[in-house]
C-alpha cells in the first residue's frame, strides 16, 4: 500500500484557483491509479477526478470538467490537483486516493476499491 498526505487546501474567492498536491510514500506509486474525491459537509463523498498509471488516462466528473487538471509526477511520487473558476460549490474536503489498477481507462466506476486514503484538505471558495 501507499501512503498518502495532502497539502494545498485553503480559503480562496469565488474565480480563483488552488493547486492541491498529494504526496505519497511506497515503492509501487506507479502501479497505483490515483484520483482525487471530495465531501462537502452534510454530502457523501464523490468522485472528482482519476488519472491512469502512466498519466494518459484521465477522467473527471462533470461538474469540474474544464476547470479542473490532474496530473501526476511518478519520479515524485505525486499526484496534483489544479483547480480553476473556482466557485463556493466546489468547497469541502478534498481527499487523494488511490487505487490498485494499471489500466490506462480509468473511470469513477473503475477507481474500486480505494486502497489508500489521505487524511483530507479543506478547500474553502467565498462567493
Amino acid at each position: 500500500q501507499v501512503q498518502l498526505v495532502e497539502s494545498g487546501g485553503g480559503l480562496v474567492q469565488a474565480g480563483g484557483s488552488l493547486r492541491l498536491s498529494c504526496a505519497a510514500s511506497g515503492r509501487t506509486f506507479s502501479a497505483y491509479a490515483m484520483g482525487w474525491f471530495r465531501q462537502a459537509p452534510g454530502k457523501e463523498r464523490e468522485f472528482v477526478a482519476a488519472i491512469s498509471v502512466s498519466g494518459v488516462g484521465t477522467s473527471y466528473a462533470d461538474s469540474v470538467k474544464g476547470r479542473f487538471t490532474i496530473s501526476r509526477d511518478n519520479a515524485k511520487n505525486s499526484v496534483y490537483l489544479q483547480m480553476n473558476s473556482l466557485n463556493a460549490e466546489d468547497t469541502a474536503v478534498y481527499y487523494c486516493a488511490a487505487t490498485w489498477y494499471q489500466g490506462s481507462l480509468i473511470t469513477a466506476s473503475r477507481f474500486r476499491p480505494v486502497d489508500s486514503w489521505g487524511q483530507g484538505t479543506q478547500v474553502t471558495v467565498s462567493s
